[in-house]
């Protein structure tokens, strides 16, 4: 199981970081592996370069966009996609600061809707150092087409 760690970067760092992402994910990864007692010093690096999100705002737009499809449920906080013809199974949970997503395949559905949501979010597999803007032509989920909203 692959689990995602979803950021909304700020504009100001996106054109920074877009050919770089490999320095953005590290500095996203240092701080995910902080020791206690330097918290304060990676909260402070994190509202730099990320935005908060919304999270209330985001779980309505997402449950509005899947609610009527029959592979979707939400319980609680916790959006679900079981979809047997497509082979996934996927669980996105909204937090203010980021968006966790786990999946067993290299897709979800999950990463169309956030992708038409925003252009700046900036995804991290820390577990195997995947990383790739959302947004972006070259990413794995560029294939996703661009829905209107």
């Amino acid at each position: 199981m692959k689990v995602y760690f979803i950021f909304d970067v700020k504009k100001e760092f996106i054109s920074l970081y877009q050919n770089n992402e490999r320095v953005l994910f590290n500095i996203l990864r240092q701080i995910y592996y902080l020791d206690k007692e330097e918290v304060a010093y990676g909260y402070n690096l994190f509202c730099q370069l990320v935005n908060r999100i919304e999270k209330e705002e985001l779980d309505r737009r997402i449950f509005l966009k899947f609610h009527q499809d029959i592979p979707y449920s939400k319980r609680g906080d916790t959006h679900y996609i079981n979809n047997l013809y497509k082979d996934e199974i996927s669980r996105l949970i909204v937090k203010k600061s980021y968006i966790k997503l786990e999946v067993e395949q290299e897709n979800s559905s999950f990463f169309t809707i956030l992708r038409n949501f925003s252009s700046n979010y900036f995804v991290c597999e820390f577990r195997l150092q995947d990383c790739f803007f959302l947004g972006s032509k070259e990413n794995p989920c560029s294939r996703f087409p661009v829905l209107s909203s």
